[in-house]
């Protein structure tokens, strides 16, 4: 029995079709962002305005892959391999505008950082008259991460206004509110205290719009006189002092962020913690939210301490008849 020939080919249909070559390689936005030049929607706009080359010719689309083979330059500049990713705690201080360039010649968050701190982007953004907790990091592609809705991380806030809440007035806050169009999600509020003609709240947020807490309050007719951000997901303000920088250790990255880190963080001379610390002589009370309270916030990035072997300062059991220095007779 013969087998049944197959169709010829037709002739507007080539005969011999070239497979697809998988792409290799990383998008040219990711690669600029995990530079630390600037952030990946940051660096399609760059990208976009003419100011990237990849190999001597000038790109116009952000739509390439490219590889360590590639050299790439950003406004004439060869980029730099990417580093290592790292994340910074900030306590930025009232009267600092969270951007790079401020039109209106304001000062800003990185007039106020150590000189020693390499380039850093922020995380979200804290409006002028606010503060406590600002993430601050090296890589672009981490940035965007971390302020990405999916995320879901809680954003804490110590939150001071005048009037005289109660939960009657809070209550459409915890449901959602819209305000000029625009509607906020769900708020965590516990009323703490009445302090005169103020009262303190602490509020939780799962996306952090811009002015989002001042808007709503405002909405059911109280007005904020101070807000101050305890914590960003894991992260929290804990003891930092205004204008003070603190390293989360690379541990506490790999484990709270899932980041393949594997070289150990050197320690910093004259810290035995390991904690990398930077800060500006800050003024008299200044970083005391609430007078001087840090409402329960532990201290960033620590981690467990191991247990203590056989003559290691092992725990000590009761003290009876064991080393004491006998005390005066009666």
């Amino acid at each position: 029995m013969t087998q049944p020939k197959p169709p010829a080919p037709s002739k507007d249909q080539p005969q011999d079709q070239p497979q697809a070559q998988p792409k290799t390689g990383d998008r040219i936005a990711k690669v600029i962002a995990r530079a630390g030049v600037a952030s990946r929607r940051d660096a399609e706009r760059m990208i976009e305005e003419g100011r990237v080359q990849v190999n001597g010719k000038v790109i116009e689309r952000a739509a390439l892959n490219v590889t360590p083979r590639d050299r790439i330059e950003v406004d004439g500049k060869l980029l730099d391999p990417p580093e290592e990713p790292r994340l910074w705690l900030y306590h930025k201080p009232v009267g600092l505008v969270t951007t790079n360039r401020d039109e209106q010649g304001r000062k800003t968050i990185f007039d106020d950082l150590p000189e020693d701190l390499p380039r850093v982007m922020s995380v979200g953004r804290l409006d002028l008259n606010s503060e406590g907790l600002l993430l601050l990091t090296n890589d672009g592609d981490l940035k965007r991460r971390l302020e990405l809705p999916s995320t879901g991380w809680l954003r804490k806030y110590r939150v001071r206004v005048n009037g005289r809440p109660t939960d009657q007035m809070l209550e459409p806050l915890r449901k959602g509110i819209t305000v000029d169009g625009q509607s906020f999600q769900p708020m965590i509020i516990n009323l703490d205290r009445q302090q005169g003609a103020n009262a303190w709240l602490t509020i939780g947020l799962r996306e952090g719009k811009n002015r989002e807490i001042r808007r709503a309050m405002a909405e059911i007719g109280l007005t904020v006189n101070r807000l101050i951000r305890l914590s960003y997901g894991p992260f929290q303000l804990g003891q930092l002092k205004s204008g003070e920088v603190e390293e989360i250790r690379r541990r506490a990255l790999r484990d709270q962020l899932g980041l393949a880190i594997e070289t150990p963080a050197p320690k910093p001379k004259g810290d035995p913690k390991g904690v990398n610390r930077r800060r500006k002589p800050a003024k008299p009370g200044a970083g005391k939210p609430g007078g001087g309270k840090t409402f329960g916030a532990k201290r960033p990035g620590a981690t467990r301490t191991p247990e203590r072997g056989p003559g290691q300062g092992a725990k000590r059991g009761p003290t009876k008849g064991k080393g004491r220095r006998p005390g005066p007779k009666t």
